[in-house]
């Protein structure tokens, strides 16, 4: 089945030199596949979770995948590391630390989503889907952030913020502990 694919996050593009080359990597919210198919085609072994069946199928041509509804049930992947976390265009707070357990030593996590002000020029506009100024950076601050922007983009317009952060040594033992249970809004 040949899909065409919307093009790779640049901020992906710009920072997956820091995955290590045959890495596990997590793509949370992975819709059809698009960062699946390029970490593949760099020698990555991927790992998408979606809740949407649908484009699961198209994604299923890059990699592993995993439908889950991960704001509705239990954490999927609880116990299982990865090199590299990539998220985009998805934000669920009550799933942050499993999240970042899920990120071994050494491990990269890319990530970029929406955030406040987005609500002045399109969707999402509800609140709970835009972080707050410098959210990332306080929700990275047990990780070693290598960048981090809260800008406006064009093209479609938007408002983001978006990080690169490596887990230190035992960092993850920090997350490890912590307990999940899904929470409905």
């Amino acid at each position: 089945m040949h899909t065409e694919l919307s093009a790779p996050s640049p901020w992906l593009l710009r920072w997956s030199h820091l995955i290590p080359a045959q890495a596990q990597v997590l793509d949370l919210a992975c819709g059809r596949g698009r960062h699946m198919q390029w970490l593949q085609s760099q020698g990555c072994k991927v790992l998408g979770v979606d809740r949407d069946e649908n484009a699961l199928q198209v994604a299923q041509s890059f990699g592993d995948v995993l439908c889950a509804d991960v704001e509705n049930a239990a954490w999927p992947l609880a116990h299982r590391q990865f090199d590299a976390v990539v998220v985009t265009n998805y934000l669920w707070r009550p799933i942050w630390s499993p999240l970042m357990a899920c990120l071994k030593a050494e491990g990269v996590l890319i990530y970029e989503t929406f955030a406040v002000g987005n609500e002045s020029v399109g969707k999402p506009s509800r609140p709970e889907f835009l972080l707050s100024h410098g959210e990332l950076l306080d929700r990275c601050k047990a990780l070693r952030v290598v960048a981090y922007e809260d800008v406006f983009l064009t093209h479609p317009d938007r408002f983001v913020q978006r990080i690169v952060a490596v887990n230190t040594d035992h960092s993850s033992q920090r997350f490890a502990g912590s307990h999940f249970k899904a929470e409905k809004s």
